[in-house]
């Protein structure tokens, strides 16, 4: 089946090989010439399904087969292949991309596979209150997680039973006539291909969205050239400004040997000020932040004398409390805490080890101390037993063994 012409290939060949290619696009980045093939074979596929008349306006998802239901997203594939294409006028390419997405929006339309919040949204044009506008996107995050949950669980149950039907053949020997029935998955099917929809669905409009948008930002920035006079962004000048950075670079690398560091900056704020231009570096950056007072400007700026001051100022106050540091005083305050705290570990961690150290001597004293009283009175306790000895020799205290007893 390779080796035929797109021309000589099927429906549905020709729809799988396509599917390869946007699934191949969509993981991982694939040559211009190959999305370029892909977007060729989805227009052959669109002409073969119009050929064929598979669809038709009067028609719901319940009157298509599941055979035919896969062909749906070939205007959603042939859309995201499109918006893939790099070449130098990306609006054709936007417009091209936007073009199918809202012809494969209005078809699931036809078909009743658009939800009814998604409809409403689209009849107003997007616009709409900034909290429905977010239950809506958090809706539609929701069913697209529902979406790839319920393709995850048929892929998983169709390798399950791929298993288990292996298994079972190998052990069990299959009669004549039983190894060409087919297996009854077509309910499972299709279960799987209008979540394949309804995921696309979802994802459609958001690319619509961003599409939209897109699309605004480059008929601006067109705008803007042609009003200028410049067509395209010039060379000479992208190459003038690199030469620009690259010789600032120099100079400031060749300039700090032979200058004072300056002071490090610790204040995000006035980093993004020295950064984008507002503030140099040698000025003092000591960012004292106070808590914003909110309320009118004469009881803000004056001393709060009497009552009714106090609770005229207090009317426009947050209900919550305002920070009395910035966030890189609180990151310093901390390392400080933190730099003690480690000192007196350390400190600690010292005394514990080097004490048996310096104690050994003194307890080494004092047990020698001990081991010589203890033999004085050893000795003394021996020369009083020998002198009790000598007043009285063995056998003195026994008359009866005395010849003249």
């Amino acid at each position: 089946m390779g080796g035929l012409a797109m021309e000589e290939m099927p429906l549905s060949a020709l729809f799988e090989q396509a599917r390869k290619i946007h699934l191949a696009a969509s993981e991982s980045g694939v040559d211009q010439d190959v999305v370029k093939k892909g977007c060729e074979m989805f227009q052959k596929c669109e002409d073969m399904i119009g050929k064929l008349g598979l669809f038709s306006s009067n028609e719901t998802k319940e009157d298509i087969s599941t055979t035919n239901l896969k062909y749906l997203l070939v205007p959603y594939y042939l859309a995201e292949l499109t918006e893939k294409i790099i070449q130098d006028d990306r609006i054709q390419v936007v417009k091209a991309s936007y073009a199918k997405l809202k012809e494969f929006f209005s078809f699931c339309e036809a078909m009743e596979l658009v939800p009814d919040e998604e409809l409403e949204a689209s009849s107003r044009g997007g616009s709409g209150a900034p909290a429905d506008r977010r239950a809506l996107k958090i809706a539609r995050f929701k069913r697209q997680k529902a979406a790839e949950a319920k393709l995850l669980e048929i892929k998983e149950r169709k390798e399950r039973r791929g298993r288990s039907t292996k298994a079972a053949a190998l052990s069990t020997p299959v009669e004549a006539g039983e190894e060409d029935i087919p297996d009854d998955d077509s309910e499972e099917e299709r279960e799987a291909w209008l979540s394949s929809i309804n995921l696309a669905v979802c994802k459609a409009i958001d690319l619509l969205e961003m599409l939209k948008r897109e699309e605004e930002m480059l008929s601006a920035i067109k705008e803007r050239q042609l009003k200028d006079g410049d067509d395209v962004f010039s060379r000479d000048a992208l190459d003038d400004r690199t030469k620009k950075a690259e010789t600032w670079h120099r100079d400031a690398a060749a300039r700090v040997q032979y200058s004072n560091p300056a002071q490090p900056i610790t204040c995000a704020t006035f980093a993004q000020d020295v950064l984008e231009g507002r503030a140099s570096v040698s000025q003092g950056h000591e960012h004292k932040h106070q808590p914003l007072i909110f309320g009118p400007a004469s009881i803000v700026g004056g001393p709060l004398s009497t009552n009714r001051e106090r609770m005229i100022a207090q009317v426009f106050q947050p209900s919550h409390r305002m920070p009395t540091m910035c966030i890189e005083d609180a990151g310093l305050t901390e390392m400080n805490i933190m730099n003690d705290w480690q000192e007196q570990t350390k400190k600690a961690i010292e005394e514990a080890t080097t004490s048996w150290y310096n104690d050994k001597p003194l307890r080494r004293k004092e047990e020698d101390e001990e081991e010589d009283d203890e033999d004085e009175e050893a000795v003394m306790k021996a020369r009083a037993f020998d002198d009790w000895k000598d007043d009285n020799p063995r056998g003195a205290g026994n008359k009866k063994l005395t010849p003249c007893g």
